[in-house]
């Protein structure tokens, strides 16, 4: 196999590794807080639909879905999906996870830039998603005779990185708004609401993982180039 295909393939797999322990420490906060239940009383689904009506949102329905922290808001449907865990549990884990979610509904809602332009690159994402492995395999196998191969890989990945740098705000800024309304509105608290800026920062650290590796894929990509094009 290739050398450098191989040195590649080890950088991705040494933020596998990150990106594991860092889910692994999700999965673990949000088992804890799962277990303390909020004063309020309130259901994922119940705290949801209050942000909503907080932000005078009447156009967004609030659903359940399958799954383990699979919880989202589709632009589309104008739906927020919460994970089972969630929707129909009092806990902090899942007030804060509501409120998260339905801070993106916000975000639409008010046009919020940075979630508009990430809209905006989804179809050249996926686009470039299902082209970068073949590019990837052949720009090293022809890195001698075609460098320039290397070069359109590199930007193929940096669509990517770009996306997951223009992620980070999105997502933070949808934690900032919870957080927010979880405090002004009393739904969280002093203890809770520490719990559920713990939760949602882990949630982020995911986000964080995933951008810095794709930089670092990039960077990879185009020092080779360089060194390509110099021999």
């Amino acid at each position: 196999m290739n050398a450098d295909y191989m040195v590649f393939m080890l950088i991705g797999g040494v933020f596998s590794v990150i990106g594991f322990i860092v889910s692994a420490r999700l999965k673990s906060k949000f088992n804890h807080y799962s277990q303390i239940r909020i004063r309020s009383g309130l259901t994922g689904k119940e705290i949801a639909e209050a942000m909503l009506r907080h932000y005078g949102i009447n156009d967004v329905q609030v659903i359940p879905t399958q799954g383990m922290l699979t919880d989202h808001y589709n632009p589309a449907t104008k739906t927020v999906a919460l994970s089972e865990a969630v929707y129909a549990t009092n806990s902090i884990a899942a007030a804060a996870v509501a409120a998260h979610e339905c801070g993106h509904a916000v975000q639409h809602a008010t046009a919020y830039s940075m979630l508009k332009l990430r809209s905006t690159l989804v179809p050249i994402v996926n686009f470039s998603a299902m082209t970068q492995q073949w590019l990837l395999i052949g720009s090293f196998m022809l890195i001698n005779t075609v460098p320039q191969l290397l070069l359109i890989t590199a930007i193929v990945f940096g669509v990517t990185a770009l996306f997951s740098f223009i992620t980070l705000p999105v997502e933070f800024d949808a934690s900032r708004r919870a957080l927010v309304w979880l405090n002004e509105s009393g739904m969280a608290r002093g203890e809770e609401y520490n719990g559920a800026k713990d939760a949602l920062w882990w949630a982020a650290m995911t986000y964080v993982v995933a951008a810095i590796s794709a930089l670092v894929m990039v960077v990879y990509l185009l020092l080779r180039y360089a060194g390509a094009s110099r021999n």
